[in-house]
Parts: structure tokens; C-alpha cells; sequence
């Protein structure tokens, strides 16, 4: 789905327990030429909730990709990911594993779980900017993303 700010956004699903890395991937998408709407859940247990409109939910958006940090409090990223490629319903909504661990028994994992693809955060603010604007532009401009 390519779209400008005329047309229907694209919705992301953050799913980031550090407020700082919210604000900067928030910041990141702000300026973009490219309609984003951005939603954001603190864990989990709450990710799995969004992803399948239950309870508070239920009238959410369905994302067309989802920024999943591995580290999160309640049920893990990893869990996550787990999870949502094995729903029928969810696994095919892209999920790009967004964290700090760059462990390769993470990596391996989240590949084996079948992220499509695994970013490790930089520290440095420009960077970790320039990686969400890299992640825009390759997800949301050049790759055609699966219908609901």
C-alpha cells in the first residue's frame, strides 16, 4: 500500500515499553511525506489484545506492519511474534523485530519465528531516527504491503 498524506494512512502498530524510544520513532515519522497513523502498546499482552480487537481494542485499526521491541514487560517479543505468525487471522501483517538486543541467538529466533526482518536500535538519536526513516521508506514506499 504506497500512499501520500491524501490518502488512507498507514497504520502501525508500535509495540515499545520505553517511552524514549516511542517519542523517537514518533518524531521519526512525523515530517513524513508519507500518512502514518501511529499506534502504540506498552506490552505484550496488550499487543495481542490490539492485534485481535478484543475488549478496549475492539475498534482499533487493523496494522498494516508492526514495530515489535523483543524486550517487554508481561509477554515477551519474542512471544509476540510467536503468536501473531502462527494466527491465521495476523501472520501475514509484516512484523520488523525493532530492539536493542543484538544477540545472535535473538536474531536467529526472531528469523526462525519469522519476523521479516530485525533492526538493532542505535543509541544515537540521528541514527535511531535515520533507521525509522529507513524503515518508512523501504515498508511503506517500495514494498506492497498485504491487504486486511
Amino acid at each position: 500500500m504506497i500512499t501520500t498524506k491524501n490518502f488512507m494512512p498507514i497504520q502501525v502498530l508500535l509495540v515499545e515499553d520505553n517511552p524514549g524510544d516511542v517519542e523517537l520513532t514518533r518524531i521519526a515519522l512525523e515530517d513524513s511525506k508519507i500518512s502514518v497513523n501511529l499506534n502504540v502498546v506498552e506490552d505484550g499482552v496488550e499487543a495481542m489484545a490490539f492485534l485481535r480487537k478484543q475488549e478496549k481494542y475492539a475498534h482499533v485499526p487493523h496494522p498494516d506492519i508492526v514495530l515489535l521491541d523483543l524486550n517487554l514487560p508481561r509477554k515477551d517479543g519474542r512471544e509476540v511474534l510467536a503468536e501473531i505468525k502462527s494466527d491465521e487471522h495476523l501472520k501475514r501483517i509484516p512484523v520488523v523485530v525493532l530492539t536493542t538486543s543484538q544477540a545472535e541467538e535473538d536474531i536467529l529466533k526472531a528469523y526462525n519465528l519469522a519476523a521479516n526482518c530485525y533492526i538493532a536500535k542505535p543509541v544515537d538519536f540521528d541514527q535511531f531516527v535515520r533507521i525509522v526513516k529507513s524503515i518508512e521508506n523501504f515498508w511503506f514506499a517500495i514494498v506492497k504491503l498485504p491487504p486486511e
